[in-house]
C-alpha cells in the first residue's frame, strides 16, 4: 500500500545510491537518473507493481522498460533496495565484469525486463510485451520511462500509434519531462510541446502530474490502472538533478560524474529530509 513518507524517504535513498555509484565510476549520468527517482520510487515500492525479486522471471510480473538507458544508475538502485541484488555491488557501476553496465543488459542484472540503450525505442518493446500479454490473457502490466528529449525520436510516434489500435489498455508510458536533454533546454533543441494535445491525437489517455509529489504520482498509476480499452501516458513534469542544488535544471550534469568535492556536497544536501 502507499505510505508517502516512507516512498519520499526510498527516493531520497535511491538519490544517495545514483550520486554514490556515478561518483564511485567516474562516469554516468546523474541528471536525468536523480529526476526519476520518485517516479520509480512510487511505482515499486507500493502495490501498483507486481514482481518477485527471488523469481525474477515470474512470468505474471509486470514489466518496467527503462527506454532512456542512459539512465541506468536509478534502476539498479530501485533493484537492489527492493531485493534483487545487493546494494553493495552498486558501487561496481560500469566497472570491468560487474553485472551493472553503463546501459541495461538485461541477461545480465536481475529485476531487468530489458536490455535498453538506444532511444527512441522502449515503447516499441513495450507495445510488443502488452500485446503478447493481453493475447495470453495475463493481468500483468508494462511500464515505459521515456525522456522528453527522446520523444524527438519519430520511432515513439510509430508506437503510440500501435497502442491505441490495438486496446493496450495493459500500457503505461511515463514521460520525464525535465526539459533538458544531452546539450542544451528540449524546448531550445526540438521542442515537443504541445505533449497533451499530441498523445490525445493518438487516442491515449493522458494524466499529467508533478513527477516530485509521490502522492500525485500514486494517483497518477490508480488512474492508469482503471483506465480501460487504451493506454495510458502519464506525463510528469520533472526537474533535472532533482535533490541536488547544483545539478539542477542542469544540461551539465546530464552525463557528468561529480569530483570529490561535489560529492560531498550532493550527499550533504540528500541527507536533508524533504
Amino acid at each position: 500500500m502507499f505510505q508517502e513518507q516512507k516512498i519520499k524517504e526510498i527516493a531520497r535513498q535511491i538519490r544517495r545510491d545514483i550520486v554514490t555509484m556515478i561518483h564511485a565510476a567516474g562516469s554516468g549520468h546523474p541528471g536525468g537518473s536523480l529526476s526519476a527517482a520518485d517516479l520509480l520510487a512510487t511505482l515499486y515500492f507500493t502495490d501498483q507493481f507486481r514482481c518477485d525479486p527471488s523469481s525474477p522471471n515470474w512470468a505474471e510480473r509486470d514489466r518496467f522498460i527503462l527506454s532512456k538507458g542512459h539512465t541506468a544508475p536509478v534502476i539498479y538502485s530501485v533493484l537492489a533496495r527492493r531485493g534483487f541484488f545487493p546494494p553493495e555491488e552498486l558501487l561496481t557501476l560500469r566497472r570491468f565484469g560487474s553485472r551493472l553496465q553503463g546501459h541495461p543488459k538485461k541477461d545480465a542484472t536481475p529485476g531487468l525486463d530489458c536490455s535498453s540503450g538506444s532511444l527512441g525505442q522502449g515503447l516499441s518493446i513495450a507495445n510488443g510485451i502488452a500485446f503478447a500479454l493481453q493475447r495470453r490473457g495475463s493481468d500483468a502490466r508494462v511500464y515505459c520511462l521515456m525522456g522528453d528529449g527522446e520523444l524527438q525520436e519519430g520511432q515513439v510516434w510509430e508506437a503510440a500509434m500501435f497502442a491505441p489500435q490495438h486496446g493496450l489498455d495493459n500500457i503505461c508510458a511515463l514521460v520525464d519531462y525535465n526539459n533538458v536533454q544531452l546539450d542544451g533546454r528540449v524546448d531550445e533543441i526540438k521542442e515537443v510541446q504541445p505533449l497533451r494535445e499530441k498523445w490525445e491525437a493518438f487516442r491515449w489517455n493522458v494524466i499529467e502530474t508533478d513527477g516530485h509529489d509521490v502522492s500525485a504520482i500514486y494517483s497518477a498509476y490508480q488512474a492508469a490502472r482503471a483506465c480501460k480499452g487504451r493506454p495510458t501516458v502519464i506525463l510528469a513534469q520533472c526537474v533535472k538533478g532533482k535533490g541536488v542544488s547544483y545539478m539542477e535544471n542542469s544540461a551539465k550534469w546530464h552525463g557528468t560524474a561529480p569530483n570529490d568535492e561535489e560529492y560531498a556536497q550532493a550527499m550533504a544536501e540528500l541527507e536533508v529530509e524533504a
